[in-house]
């Protein structure tokens, strides 16, 4: 079933920003427990419900874009729609679960849209957020893809390139790449409190700690979501730091603990090798993922897909 019609449940960052680019191209309509939100969308020229019920009542599509905690009670009441149901949730594990629990039969596609700033709120929302950026679509256990695909069809449409993970396998690079960043930032520029170290800070520090300036809540939420794996890839980054801390004294042995990281950093992003048409299955999208790749755009039957995989 084509998706034509989208609701926005949520209006942050995320949820503002797909609001205003679903809008271009299609009927959109939003909806945000919080008044003030809700009327700075409507301000903006946007259609806002005022409850999640009116607000997918002719959707084909709903985007549930709220901070994890509130998953259980949109999904609460958007049980029994008949459409497509899909998420920007940071973890996707924890949320397939609460669907299981919440809304059990609903057309489900957990994603994860990996585009952000340290900004928050409705005004910080920019259409063109997800331009080029990577987009989960957790592939379904059941095999059947037809959702998937369409949701990939209209993600594409979006700017963005999906790329087919695993749940589990989506959580536990979230981790890596996101979610103990998120930590690691906020540590570093809690260490630099003091007056002078806040006078010599430049590029280092701007760098290394842009994600601490993500409103706490919201960082707590996505860090506790996903508490096991990420407990795994915080004690793996304490190793790696303890061994550096160990090998200070001799400046040859750290230049050859700096390396693995320099490597991983000098080849990224990496070069994306030539499009290719895909046959989609289960096993052909995981490997596709698995190997940093991503899809262009599905064709209009969903028989095929454009891919692209990084240069090895």
């Amino acid at each position: 079933m084509p998706l034509n019609s989208v609701a926005v449940i949520g209006l942050g960052l995320i949820g503002g920003s797909l609001l205003r680019r679903a809008a271009r191209t299609g009927p959109a309509t939003g909806y945000d427990a919080d008044p003030p939100t809700r009327a700075a969308a409507e301000s903006a020229g946007y259609r806002v419900a005022g409850s999640v019920a009116e607000a997918i009542a002719d959707a084909d599509l709903v985007v549930v874009a709220v901070p994890l905690p509130a998953i259980r009670g949109v999904l609460g009441e958007i049980r029994g729609f008949g459409g497509l149901v899909t998420d920007v949730t940071s973890v996707k594990g924890p949320v397939d679960a609460l669907v299981a629990e919440c809304a059990p039969g609903i057309r489900w596609v957990g994603g994860h849209p990996m585009a952000g700033r340290e900004q928050s709120g409705f005004a910080a929302g920019d259409a063109s957020l997800f331009d080029q950026c990577a987009w989960v679509l957790c592939v379904p256990a059941d095999g059947d893809l037809r959702d998937w695909l369409g949701l990939a069809a209209l993600v594409t449409s979006w700017g963005a390139r999906v790329v087919p993970a695993l749940a589990a396998e989506h959580d536990a690079a979230a981790a890596r790449i996101s979610h103990a960043p998120h930590l690691a930032a906020a540590a570093l520029a809690a260490g630099a409190a003091d007056p002078l170290s806040l006078a010599l800070a430049a590029g280092s520090f701007r760098d290394g700690t842009r994600v601490a300036g993500t409103r706490p809540e919201l960082t707590a939420a996505m860090c506790a979501g996903n508490a096991d794996t990420l407990a795994t890839e915080l004690d793996a980054l304490i190793a790696r730091l303890t061994q550096a801390r160990g090998l200070l004294g001799d400046p040859a042995a750290l230049a050859e603990w700096l390396r693995a990281g320099h490597r991983v950093r000098s080849g990224w992003p990496r070069e994306a090798g030539p499009s290719q048409q895909l046959s989609p299955s289960i096993e052909s999208l995981v490997a596709l993922g698995r190997d940093g790749g991503w899809i262009e755009s599905v064709g209009q039957d969903g028989s095929s897909v454009t891919a692209v995989r990084p240069v090895p």
